[in-house]
């Protein structure tokens, strides 16, 4: 019966991706990290305490999230229960509560509950958990790739500590994989197999810090093998097999905002180079081209204004170019359009005259339009002196005239004020001219 039993569970690890049956079962084991898991560190110390208290883990896909958890109830000896917030629901974590409790009442072992995704449940689903690590039945681990400070609701994340666990360094991965090629009992140890340096550097490369990518790019690699004798994959094997490095990003969480932010700032730093790096990036991993033609066309007011009025006009283009061809071809039009915002002069003076009228608006009293600058298309509106005094500027030379253009309580007001770059300096020339300004 036993022998069945083991036969089954080696049976079963058998089958399992090379990525999990070459997961770390102690924290030594566990590459990377160093800042947390290093002897000394607050992390290690709570570790080795033996009560760590709830925590979170915030990092990218492939960062060891899942491994640290479950090495953590190994060094507490504690149980280990997971759900994917994803497919459970309320009643699946009642289920692991009860479980946990009749576990604790019974053998004193407390329990580990690790939620993946946890970012992924609502705000009655993350309630539901709370109860139950307030009065210690389990230990909370949440798992997120989200940013837990948006996603993760302030009852809970009070009572975790977060820890930030960064993409593994391009070196981490390198060890995974020869530590893969050498493990007799869960990796590929044994078989003969090995990797040329440059097939090492390329799944190094492709992985883009994901050690389960990394792992399973190899695994896909050596099924060529011909299973006897010795097999050595080439870079030129890895790039057949893999096709593609996977690209790091969902249109709805922090690679979104990140990335757009990046684009932003590279543009309004003139870094073309930059600018056209983040545009693909976000271009090749399936993000709306719309949304980024609407921030292009935003950057072109907020960020360049009136030093080139024609940056607006390049903007509306790509966006139609965008919205009349479609991708591929429209990404060259975004393109052209990141270059040219990139490269153009910058001032942000319209963002900030019009942010100034809108702070006026929202401060001072809503006075009436002056008598002068209204309209008098009936006979009472002009024995009420509508229009009466208006000075029309094309019967001035220059096509400019002194009279008040804002209400009383506003009278000679600024919010304009044009910066010396790009066109904007001769803007700034005209404006002192006419106002008789040095």
């Amino acid at each position: 019966m036993n022998d069945s039993l083991f036969s089954s569970a080696e049976a079963v690890e058998a089958a399992a991706p090379l990525a999990a049956r070459l997961r770390p079962r102690s924290l030594d084991d566990i590459v990377g990290h160093g800042d947390l898991l290093a002897p000394g560190r607050p992390l290690r110390r709570a570790i080795e305490s033996g009560n760590p208290g709830s925590l979170l883990f915030w990092g990218p896909p492939g960062s060891g999230k899942t491994t640290l958890a479950r090495a953590i109830a190994g060094a507490t000896n504690q149980a280990f229960s997971q759900v994917s917030a994803v497919t459970a629901g309320v009643a699946d974590l009642r289920r692991v509560v009860e479980e946990a409790r009749k576990r604790l009442f019974q053998t004193g072992v407390r329990t580990i509950l690790f939620i993946d995704e946890i970012h992924r449940f609502n705000k009655a689903q993350q309630d539901a958990i709370l109860p139950h690590v307030e009065e210690g039945t389990i230990r909370l681990i949440g798992a997120t790739t989200e940013n837990p400070s948006f996603e993760v609701n302030a009852a809970l994340l009070s009572r975790c500590r977060v820890y930030t666990l960064p993409a593994l360094a391009d070196e981490e991965i390198a060890e995974i994989l020869r530590r893969a090629l050498i493990d007799e009992e869960h990796g590929l140890g044994g078989r003969g197999i090995s990797l040329d340096d440059d097939a090492l550097a390329a799944l190094v490369n492709l992985a883009n810090g994901d050690a389960r990518v990394s792992l399973n790019a190899l695994e896909l690699a050596a099924s060529a093998s011909p299973g006897e004798g010795k097999w050595r994959i080439d870079a030129a094997l890895v790039r057949d097999v893999v096709q593609q490095r996977t690209l790091l990003y969902d249109k709805g969480g922090d690679q979104h905002y990140d990335i757009i932010s990046a684009l932003h700032k590279t543009m309004r730093g003139s870094d073309p180079d930059g600018a056209l790096y983040w545009l693909a990036r976000m271009l090749e991993s399936g993000e709306d081209p719309m949304y980024i033609a609407r921030r292009v066309v935003r950057f072109a007011s907020e960020d360049i204004g009136i030093a080139d009025p024609q940056a607006l006009v390049v903007a509306m283009a790509a966006q139609q170019a965008v919205h009349f061809i479609g991708r591929p071809e429209g990404d060259l039009a975004l393109a052209e359009a990141v270059i040219y915002m990139a490269v153009a002069a910058k001032s942000n003076s319209v963002y900030r005259a019009y942010g100034a009228a809108r702070e006026a608006v929202a401060r001072s009293r809503n006075d009436p339009v002056p008598l002068h600058l209204r309209n008098a298309p009936t006979r009472l509106m002009r024995d009420l002196h509508y229009g009466e005094g208006y000075k029309y500027a094309h019967d001035f030379p220059d096509g400019y005239v002194e009279q008040q253009g804002l209400p009383e309580n506003l009278a000679g007001a600024r919010f304009y004020l044009p910066t010396d770059r790009g066109r904007e300096r001769s803007v700034g020339e005209r404006l002192r001219e006419l106002h008789g300004e040095p």
